[in-house]
């Protein structure tokens, strides 16, 4: 029998093999925001509580790197699963959630804050491990999960080899086990606890953020951005291919209206005072516009943008740091690379000149 959910451990903050490697303990410690989680690697598993928020964050490794992307498990009458992270991840994020004591039978729900594989591509394989789930998606981009035959296509197209070594297909999920939600829905957590669904696009048409209403957190996907090990900043998650500056900026408006108890990041953990962070989102995105918006009609060439916005924020990423960390870099340009943010900026301006541009993406 595992564990009752949520037991915590005495543990070390060492690397899933012992040795404290930046592959499975990064060197900058356990944690990026000001989280007062305890937890470490517990036999190769990351996991951090956060008691004060009735949640577990889970490290599913993506890509073999700690400090990727975070699973976070709401704990209660009605276990509930946000995000899952990519197929290829899965056999990791399944053993860190039996290690905390979550039984096949356990798990409410999976709720996904949008279908981009490092997020949902394990959803499919999570559910089959779980069958009493529901798979909760915006209603905007459900019908991938059930028929995930483009989103698969789209993704191996973009990532190239990366998809077979980082992310993976995901896999169908029955249709009668996906609730398709929108803006305002709740997910029940038990005890009059729920989660509200927030529509905020900008980073993606299909991106929902949510607000726990019994602790006050936000659980916000990539619409906030990314704050990883050795970053000093967040930084916004601009992709292309309907990155909407304007709903994203509008998005970042909603949760500063919900003044949230904690924001917690996919990539990577809460951020704190939560107000200042958001804040610092809505500067740095529109900053990150600005200088793109300048690049592209100075030049006209993506390479000016990615290496214009390459070299203007240096500043968002502490040297001594990347520099102890041997995968610090690798973690950026997975998530958010220079080059990936550019090829987004530089589409939405092209979609707003020439008139494509909807009100989301």
């Amino acid at each position: 029998m595992a564990p009752p959910i949520g037991a915590s451990d005495d543990v070390a903050r060492t690397g899933a093999d012992g040795s404290g490697s930046g592959r499975a303990d990064p060197a900058s410690g356990v944690g990026t925001g000001n989280g007062d989680g305890d937890g470490g690697v517990v036999d190769g598993h990351h996991i951090e509580h956060h008691p004060d928020q009735d949640v577990i964050s889970i490290d599913t490794f993506t890509g073999g790197l700690s400090h990727v992307t975070a699973g976070f498990l709401l704990t209660g009458p009605r276990p509930t699963l946000v995000e899952t992270g990519p197929a290829l991840a899965v056999d990791r994020l399944l053993a860190s959630l039996d290690e905390v004591g979550l039984d096949p039978d356990d798990l409410a729900a999976i709720v996904l804050t949008h279908i981009h594989l490092d997020h949902a591509g394990g959803a499919g394989d999570v559910a089959a491990a779980f069958p009493g789930a529901e798979v909760v998606v915006c209603d905007v981009g459900a019908r991938h999960l059930h028929d995930p035959g483009r989103l698969n296509a789209s993704a191996r197209q973009v990532y190239g080899p990366l998809h077979d070594t980082v992310y993976g297909d995901c896999t169908p999920i029955e249709s009668d086990r996906i609730r398709a939600v929108s803006d305002g829905d709740l997910v029940d957590l038990g005890d009059g606890r729920h989660l509200e669904v927030l529509y905020t696009p900008g980073h993606a048409k299909h991106h929902i953020g949510l607000f726990d209403t019994h602790t006050g957190a936000i659980y916000s996907g990539d619409s906030v951005g990314v704050k990883l090990p050795g970053m000093v900043a967040i930084r916004p998650a601009t992709p292309p291919a309907d990155f909407h500056l304007e709903a994203a900026l509008a998005s970042l408006d909603r949760y500063v209206e919900r003044d949230p108890s904690r924001v917690f990041l996919a990539h990577y953990g809460p951020v704190d005072p939560p107000m200042d962070a958001l804040q610092e989102a809505i500067d740095r995105l529109r900053l990150w516009a600005e200088v793109a918006e300048d690049a592209w009609y100075a030049s006209g060439e993506l390479d000016h943008v990615a290496e214009t916005l390459a070299a203007r924020f240096t500043d968002e990423v502490d040297p001594t740091v990347m520099a102890d960390d041997p995968v610090a870099g690798e973690r950026l340009e997975l998530l958010s690379g220079a080059r990936s943010n550019a090829a987004g900026l530089v589409r939405w301006l092209q979609r707003r000149d020439d008139g494509t541009l909807t009100e989301v993406g």
